[in-house]
């Protein structure tokens, strides 16, 4: 780990990384792309210290209340987060100022902080988003290793309903002979259903790779399923998209499930929603 001063912390679509890297270990993990040209290790975080400063400026800054977003490239709920906790400190200033949050995560740590997306949720909008991707925890400790399995994701959805937080699990990626089947697809979708989930996000049934990401997925399946990879270079080659064999059959499933329990499974409709302020009304002076 490794601390930094940062230029800027909110994106033009008001998202936000206040690491970069990941100690999560998922094999899949297309932020290890060289594309991203990160100058150090990928388990070597880079935190942005300063983050909850930029964070309060450019809140301060807005003329109207907003969603603000963060995990779409780097999990806020790092095991780092744990004892830095900037995370909860930008969380306290988005319930301050009165803004909305979106958290995407895969860690239980999430639960620390329910008090404050409790409050924002009450004063605006609190949405939490959680990926699920294997339903077996067994296989879930082999695919996603260093962080809580997927039944324990559950849990903290349902306690989020509890709470009266939305959320969206996100259903991505699929890898190609190994979860890619009827009843992980179903499992998951099922767990969507009992905890009440406002959407489940998918954007097709499979897995993309490219430089960077390719070796290490690469490596993970000599590790873990031996011959897997040779199948996997016979029928992709070195193509970007990896979908299921099962692929049409899968999103068959997926959509009339996810009609059936009364669930949004459009991504843009899911964006829409996320973007969604519940009051954009010009900002009082603070």
């Amino acid at each position: 780990m490794h601390k930094v001063q940062a230029k800027g912390i909110l994106s033009a679509s008001n998202g936000m990384n206040i690491y970069r890297g990941c100690t999560h270990g998922c094999i899949y993990c297309d932020s290890r792309s060289t594309c991203y040209q990160m100058s150090h290790d990928f388990e070597d975080i880079e935190v942005k210290e300063n983050a909850p400063q930029l964070l309060e400026q450019a809140l301060r800054s807005k003329r109207k209340r907003c969603m603000i977003g963060t995990g779409a490239m780097c999990d806020p709920y790092l095991h780092a987060e744990k004892e830095l906790m900037l995370t909860r400190r930008c969380l306290e200033l988005i319930s301050q100022y009165e803004f909305g949050v979106s958290v995407q995560t895969k860690s239980d740590l999430v639960m620390r902080d329910i008090d404050l997306l409790t409050e924002i949720n009450r004063k605006s909008k609190a949405v939490v988003q959680m990926t699920l991707t294997t339903f077996d925890d067994g296989l879930c400790r082999i695919v996603e290793p260093n962080v809580c399995v997927t039944s324990r994701r559950f849990e903290v959805l349902c306690e989020m309903r509890r709470r009266g937080i939305p959320t969206v699990i996100w259903l991505c990626p699929l890898l190609p002979f190994i979860n890619d089947t009827e009843e992980n697809v179903a499992g998951i979708l099922d767990y969507a259903r009992r905890a009440g989930c406002v959407g489940v996000m998918m954007f097709g049934m499979g897995l993309t790779l490219r430089e960077g990401d390719r070796e290490y997925y690469y490596t993970a399946l000599d590790r873990h399923f031996p011959g897997l990879k040779q199948r996997y270079i016979e029928r992709y080659g070195n193509n970007y998209e990896l979908p299921s064999p099962g692929s049409d059959r899968l999103l068959k499933l997926f959509h009339s499930r996810c009609e059936e329990y009364g669930m949004l499974h459009d991504p843009e409709s899911i964006f829409a929603y996320l973007r969604e302020f519940p009051e954009n009304e010009q900002l009082t002076l603070f």
